[in-house]
């Protein structure tokens, strides 16, 4: 049994060694977001000679950064204790949210029955998890085990923090080790999880909704009988090809509305900002075991093609 005075010295040695990773959260925030006036380059490019060049109804809208590509937004960053860790199962993963004054935050709203969603995937789409850490309240610390084999990984937090505004900050974690990166995935509309098939109906385009149905079969019998996870009857996670950009994708309906009907089917509302290749996780929930099936699917329509991210490219939720 752990005496009031090792607790003490526990915790300290903790902020001790997570020290050197909230230094880091500080180092790149909080800093003031800059902002630039859209007609400052075009009043200082006509001013000599009495004439305007160009007004801000000229100037390109800056299209919004979708999440999980920036570490630091909103003047909130996301800290690793250990940015290298070791291959293997039940790796202790520590990590910080900063808040702008470059302490760690402590208070979050629950949004899908958790404070805090963490999402864990290998730079080449394998490996998926979608786990839940614990926040130590008196040092702002989180804490989880996750299962890593060698490689580069993205690690995403998705959180509101209170009073603020819904975010997904993202990082990357090397880990130890020789390893040979995935063949690349081809589209798929159909997987097999155990005795279990998912199919999905629905496409992409940008610059539009889209609405993604997706039908839990088991051995061959669709099933009526899911059960709520995180607050509906699926969770589903789309990341882009080529930079990994977290997309929020938003569930219909809520479990015991007396409308929303425990499957088979499963329906999910999103859009992308760009053609190429997206990847979709799929978590759903029968007899008490969470599954993922993953997907792939290319994104049609205007926008710029990521690079890497065509139909058989390399590898954003939020149902969240």
């Amino acid at each position: 049994m752990n005496t009031p005075a090792k607790l003490t010295g526990f915790v300290t040695a903790v902020a001790a060694v997570f020290g050197i990773a909230l230094l880091v959260g500080a180092a790149v925030g909080p800093v003031e977001e800059q902002t630039e006036d859209p007609t400052a380059s075009a009043h200082d490019a006509g001013h000599g000679n009495g004439t305007v060049t160009g007004s801000a109804a000229e100037t390109p809208a800056v299209e919004e950064i979708p999440g999980g590509l920036m570490t630091y937004r909103s003047g909130y960053a996301l800290a690793l204790a250990e940015t290298d860790l070791e291959s293997g199962e039940d790796r202790n993963l520590t990590f910080a949210i900063n808040g702008p004054g470059g302490a760690p935050v402590t208070d979050f709203d629950v949004t899908h029955d958790k404070e805090l969603h963490l999402i864990a995937v290998r730079r080449d789409f394998t490996g998926f998890q979608h786990v839940h850490p614990v926040l130590d309240e008196n040092t702002g610390i989180w804490s989880v085990d996750v299962d890593l084999t060698p490689g580069t990984w993205r690690v995403f937090t998705d959180f509101t923090p209170t009073g603020g505004e819904s975010l997904t900050l993202g990082t990357d974690l090397a880990v130890a080790g020789e390893f040979v990166p995935a063949a690349p995935q081809a589209d798929n509309r159909t997987a097999t999880v155990d005795d279990y098939e998912v199919t999905l109906d629905g496409d992409l385009s940008s610059g539009s909704d889209a609405m993604l149905t997706l039908t839990v079969s088991k051995d061959g019998r669709p099933l009526t009988d899911l059960q709520p996870y995180l607050g509906a009857y699926g969770h589903l996670v789309a990341l882009r090809g080529g930079d990994l950009a977290y997309l929020h994708v938003h569930p219909d309906g809520t479990p015991g509305d007396g409308t929303t009907r425990p499957g088979p089917e499963v329906v999910f509302h999103t859009s992308v900002p760009s053609a190429g290749t997206y990847h979709l996780y799929l978590d759903f929930q029968h007899d008490g075991v969470v599954r993922t099936a993953a997907f792939t699917l290319t994104a049609g329509g205007t926008g710029e093609v990521q690079p890497g991210s065509g139909a058989h490219g390399d590898h954003s939720h939020s149902g969240r």
